[in-house]
């Protein structure tokens, strides 16, 4: 993890580097993903310690503030409240993903080979998709921002419907009818 300093009326020693990196680690083990973190120390009037720690993982931003008279303890203090924050938006997401259906029950065996005397396959409608105007470039800039491996759009140069998806050489493909 990168930690970037920044003092205001302060000036950041080494000895402060050290103590906020040794309680950064307990961090760092949760996320193992961050790329990195802003530490703003701050003394303003009445000898306040103001410590502001700001940590971008996975697009999202947590910040955490903290101020005492010392600023060994506004770290400290900041650092606890950021792992709380960490260890609640973790377990979200670890919840989330015990909690969602199975593959197995989304998609369940493959369809068996139809027998004369079986009824004929049906189709099941999985989701809809709503077709909006763009040009084929955005379509792929669609395709790129989002999770899905496909947009359905309307070429806005030719008024008819297409599909781009993503092809496994990385290269993107084009449907028209």
């Amino acid at each position: 993890m990168k930690i970037e300093y920044t003092g205001r009326n302060f000036t950041v020693s080494p000895s402060i580097k050290k103590h906020i990196n040794e309680n950064f680690k307990k961090i760092d083990v949760v996320l193992k993903g961050a790329t990195r973190a802003h530490v703003v120390l701050s003394v303003e009037k009445h000898h306040r310690h103001l410590a502001e720690i700001v940590v971008h993982w996975n697009d999202k931003a947590l910040t955490s503030k903290a101020d005492t008279t010392d600023m060994y303890t506004s770290v400290l203090q900041a650092v606890d409240k950021l792992r709380k924050q960490v260890v609640k938006v973790k377990g979200k997401i670890i919840d989330r993903k015990h909690h969602a259906t199975s593959a197995g029950q989304v998609a369940p065996s493959p369809v068996p080979p139809v027998s004369p005397d079986s009824p004929a396959p049906r189709i099941v409608r999985s989701r809809r998709y709503s077709v909006k105007p763009m040009t084929p470039e955005e379509a792929i800039l669609r395709v790129e921002d989002s999770t899905e491996q496909f947009v359905v759009f309307r070429n806005a140069e030719t008024d008819r419907v297409g599909v781009i998806y993503k092809r496994k050489d990385g290269n993107y493909g084009l449907i028209e009818p």
